[in-house]
């Protein structure tokens, strides 16, 4: 006989056995989950309720699947005025929101997750609480607004005190001292770009990262980075969960990319397109200013060229950009070279937007390839930037004999080191008090992030299990291509593969 799981209005998991649950009086669609006759989840086994219609919520760990019997305490949010003014304090136990929100007549209703947001009960006693805060990989635009607003919706909304800053990134936990984070210490540093805390790659040890966890009496911890550092949150859980520690593990997404699947997008994605923006101006005036001008801009994306799609689309001045999931040729009928001179020959200049990972095959054909990794495992890349530039310089000074004059623009490190414009800033802070929110209410396991405008945790495992990318048979890549009149650089096999690409996924 096949047991489930029931999660209460609290969020308790209770036990029944499936021949049970008519008698037991429990909707299906209320929370159960199979654990194949394993009684508590298992490390492997992700949290499913099925109902009617196809619906399916991907739920995420909580604190009472492993730790029975908890008390649960009343949220002290009813008693603050902040909140006086709002309707509903409250977020439903049953809120969800859906993956996906155009669905066809008779499709499944499909994927949702569990709505973030405050409950009516909470796990912690806000004296009780001693929550840490870090940051790991590289840097972002909002890291620091996520810290400020993560301490102050600690202690303005729940009364939370004791919040420890973690110095380093992961290696931090048992390598660095920690810094206390308060109120007034956090007041004014989202005015300025990097982290407060610091940050670095690698240096995950799990065991240490835990024993200190355990030996500081830290009881939330709060996470922010990319999808390595998820990943490393998401294996600091399940030791957690194996020890059976009463600790709660919020990751918050960052990544100035937007390759982290689920999630509509990333903090510090807009203040990055429009930093990127300025660039493009620059180069577009230097490339307008001479005969034959090229303004070149490479941009951050390393496998996901997001920025340099956005920054294209919004500053109309690019006529050509090229990402790393789009290939592209330089020479022959239909090339980039014959398409420079073209345009050239059209308008006087011309402007073109690269991100950091387009073209490395191309790099990889006339260079020694370089097979190494930083400290996240990223494979290090070559400077495509530099590459094309003296490649077209080559091609017109050699081959066409057309003169040319190009202004090359790097801009990679400087559009991730400006403070969080004023999009981002309210994006952090909805992230970091729905990340609040959900520990304090007990869930752990979890990354926060807004999927179709309503954020929601998401289970570890679908944020780290593959990278988002740039669909080039996507309606938004073609907008792109209709803007610059650039060619797709495509063959009919290119397109068909990634349509099947797009089909499995979608299956």
């Amino acid at each position: 006989m096949e047991s489930m799981v029931s999660v209460s209005n609290d969020g308790v998991a209770e036990i029944f056995a499936s021949d049970d649950q008519e008698k037991a009086g429990l909707n299906p669609r209320s929370g159960f989950i199979s654990t194949g006759g394993a009684g508590l989840l298992n490390d492997l086994q992700p949290k499913i309720v099925s109902g009617d219609f196809g619906y399916i919520l991907e739920d995420v760990p909580h604190l009472s699947d492993y730790i029975p019997d908890l008390p649960t305490y009343t949220n002290p949010l009813q008693y603050n005025p902040a909140y006086s003014v709002v309707k509903q304090y409250f977020v439903d136990h049953d809120d969800t929101v859906a993956q996906k929100i155009v669905v066809h007549k008779n499709s499944p209703r499909g994927i949702h997750f569990r709505r973030a947001g405050p409950r009516q009960r909470v796990y912690f006693k806000s004296d009780e609480v001693r929550a840490c805060i870090v940051t790991c990989g590289g840097l972002c635009p909002g890291l620091n607004t996520v810290i400020r607003e993560i301490v102050c919706g600690l202690h303005h909304m729940y009364d939370v005190t004791r919040v420890l800053g973690i110095v380093g990134g992961y290696r931090g936990f048992y390598s660095k001292n920690t810094i206390s984070l308060t109120p007034k210490f956090v007041n004014d540093i989202h005015k300025r770009g990097g982290t407060i805390l610091g940050t670095s790659r690698g240096g995950h040890d799990t065991k240490k990262i835990v024993d200190s966890i355990q030996d500081r009496g830290i009881n939330q911890v709060y996470i922010l980075g990319g999808d390595g550092t998820q990943k490393g949150a998401a294996v600091i859980f399940e030791e957690i969960r194996r020890r059976g520690l009463k600790v709660a593990v919020a990751g918050i997404p960052k990544t100035i990319d937007n390759d982290i699947p689920v999630i509509d997008k990333s903090f510090g994605f807009d203040t990055a397109v429009e930093e990127a923006q300025r660039a493009i101006n620059a180069a577009h005036v230097e490339a307008t200013s001479i005969e034959n001008g090229i303004g070149l801009v490479k941009l951050m994306g390393r496998y996901s060229g997001f920025i340099a799609m956005y920054a294209t689309l919004a500053s109309r001045d690019v006529d050509c950009c090229l990402i790393p999931e789009s290939p592209f040729y330089l020479e022959g009928p239909g090339g980039l070279f014959e398409y420079i001179e073209k345009r050239l020959k059209e308008n006087g200049h011309m402007v073109i937007v690269i991100a950091e990972g387009a073209g490395q095959e191309l790099l990889s054909e006339s260079l020694s390839s370089i097979d190494q990794q930083d400290a996240s495992g990223n494979k290090l890349l070559q400077d495509v930037g530099l590459w094309i530039s003296q490649r077209i310089k080559d091609h017109f000074s050699k081959r066409s004999k057309m003169a040319i004059n190009l202004k090359y623009i790097d801009l990679m490190y400087m559009i991730r080191a400006v403070p969080s414009n004023a999009s981002d800033n309210v994006f952090c802070t909805l992230l970091a008090q729905s990340a609040v929110h959900g520990a304090m209410a007990g869930y752990t396991g979890f990354t926060v992030g807004p999927v179709n405008g309503r954020h929601a945790y998401i289970p570890f495992h679908r944020i780290i299990e593959k990278q988002h990318k740039v669909v080039i048979t996507d309606r938004m890549w073609a907008r792109l291509l209709a803007s610059t009149n650039q060619p797709s650089f495509l063959s009919i096999k290119d397109v068909e593969a990634s349509k099947t690409e797009i089909n499995l996924h979608n299956c």
